[in-house]
């Protein structure tokens, strides 16, 4: 298959971008499950952006710095931020749905925040503006969606037989190789230009927010293709998931605006304890509120806390967590009766394939935008609601330069098929599951929220070997959705680990208890 223009993933960042080059070429998305299934999808929170009078450009981008914990780029973080106004117009005028009250947009505050400015559609603003693009995209003649396609490889010159052994070289991407896991055959898609919109890595974690496709396939390729990555010890952990003993299925994201208007979290004793953490105490900054629950947690040897909005008015919580309050009536809780078990979730990385504010990487004809990418807005710990409007605005910077790129470019005809020759069918695919179980394990107990010297060493010796493992299984086996991600699951595990081992500091979302200060020196992005 040939295209001007491949998309890997349908999320926010994958549709706009696609909208947008679709107006100069054809256009194919690969997605490895249905469209709609991306952690766009399961954004309940909202996209933040300064609409109030009352409200400046200036404070967001305050906000966003002081959450970054001095690593935000603040070029980056200003042009994305006074972007935020046309983007929402832009939403409003596809047909986005989001909450009014007296005929205006409803505005809520999020922890990190001195302004209300989250727009949401109740607490289901990622579906709603999933759906908005997802319909333009659906109407739009010159794209074409292929669902059950699973992106196994970027494209690069080593395909052609040249060994790229650095980041450093001058490469190019021509497309990538694809599994059509609906007849099992691996297709060589090309493009002119790529853009990764493949979303997160949560599934690397035992307890995640994020969908089963969140499995870092994007990240894994770009490295695997030598492309620069930044930052990627700063993983963000949702303070509140729901909590399940079956860590087989995906926490349930209880939403930051919760906090925000007014929840309080208790011990199993039914003590108040964030104010002795923080001064800003629910409302504090997510790394925080996520290490307080861990310290409570490991302090009385629980598996959760509680969540309590008992005192906020059933009407409220009817009107602006319906999604939530159903959610947790399937769990058989009342929340504006009962506490609700919550627990830290893996939910969003900071770092990523590192970019610039156009969504260019370090490899040609290659971009990048939403959570798969690192442009330096997020720094070491992300602002509530900032990673919507991040994937909007860079995927549509991303455009006119793919456009650009995509003009001055053609289609390489000399990219060869994908080779399986000496490849078998096996039955061992028990041990894919097993693997990908131990590997969160050892993700969850050595690499999450607390780190140190020794839990991180202990993390790569037994990453390292699922690594060999599975390596050698993948060269002598036919090629599956499931063992493709889980090599993909592995590549990441390692790019944590190896990211978290250099940082000897603590700051935002990354803390160990060897370097538990932050520390001028490491004032730097973790690039590999």
């Amino acid at each position: 298959m040939e295209f001007d223009f491949l998309v890997i993933g349908s999320g926010s960042a994958g549709l706009t971008f696609a909208l947008e080059v679709a107006k100069n070429g054809t256009v194919g998305i690969i997605t490895k499950k249905n469209k709609a299934e991306s952690n766009t999808n399961y954004a309940q929170g909202g996209i933040a952006s300064v609409l109030d009078q009352s409200d400046s450009f200036e404070a967001h981008v305050n906000d966003t710095i002081i959450a970054g914990a001095g690593l935000c780029n603040e070029e980056v973080v200003r042009s994305i931020v006074s972007d935020g106004p046309t983007v929402i117009r832009n939403l409003v005028e596809m047909g986005a749905n989001f909450t009014r009250e007296n005929g205006k947009l409803h505005l809520v505050k999020e922890g990190g925040h001195s302004k209300s400015r989250i727009i949401h559609a109740d607490d289901m603003t990622g579906r709603e503006i999933e759906n908005v693009l997802l319909e333009q995209v659906s109407r739009h003649p010159n794209v074409t969606v292929l669902e059950h396609h699973f992106a196994m490889e970027l494209i690069t010159e080593h395909h052609l037989g040249h060994k790229v052994t650095k980041y450093t070289e001058d490469k190019h991407c021509f497309g990538a190789y694809v599994l059509n896991h609906q007849n099992d055959k691996v297709e060589r898609v090309l493009a002119k230009a790529t853009l990764l919109a493949t979303g997160g890595i949560g599934q690397v974690y035992l307890h995640t927010t994020n969908p089963e496709v969140a499995t870092g396939d994007g990240l894994a390729m770009a490295y695997r293709a030598k492309a620069r990555v930044c930052n990627m010890e700063f993983v963000q952990f949702h303070p509140t998931s729901l909590y399940k003993s079956d860590t087989e299925t995906n926490s349930f994201l209880i939403s930051e605006a919760v906090r925000g208007h007014g929840a309080i979290l208790r011990n199993s004793s039914g003590e108040r304890f964030m104010p002795d953490y923080d001064k800003r105490a629910e409302l504090a900054p997510r790394d925080i509120v996520a290490r307080a629950i861990d310290d409570q947690m490991k302090k009385r040897g629980d598996d959760y806390v509680y969540l309590d909005v008992k005192h906020i008015p059933k009407y409220k919580i009817l009107k602006y967590f319906p999604n939530i309050y159903a959610q947790c009536l399937e769990e058989g809780l009342d929340m504006t009766s009962d506490y609700i078990p919550v627990v830290p979730a893996a939910h969003y990385v900071c770092g990523g394939v590192w970019t610039n504010i156009d969504g260019e990487t370090s490899i040609n004809g290659l971009f990048a935008a939403g959570e798969v990418a690192h442009t330096g807005i997020h720094g070491a710990n992300r602002l509530a609601s900032n990673s919507l409007l991040e994937a909007i605005v860079v995927s549509g910077k991303a455009s006119k330069k793919a456009i650009e790129y995509a003009a001055n470019s053609s289609i390489n005809q000399s990219i060869p098929d994908w080779d399986d020759s000496g490849t078998v069918n096996t039955e061992e695919w028990v041990l894919i599951s097993h693997n990908k179980r131990e590997l969160r394990q050892v993700m969850s107990a050595y690499v999450g929220i607390v780190r140190s010297d020794l839990r991180l060493q202990r993390a790569f010796r037994r990453t390292h070997l699922l690594y060999e493992e599975v390596e050698n299984f993948y060269t002598r086996t036919k090629v599956s959705v499931p063992l493709c991600q889980l090599r993909n699951m592995i590549a990441v595990a390692y790019l944590i680990i190896k990211s978290a081992s250099e940082r000897k500091e603590s700051r935002g979302l990354h803390y160990t208890t060897d370097y538990p200060q932050s520390s001028d020196e490491w004032l730097r992005d973790t690039i590999l």
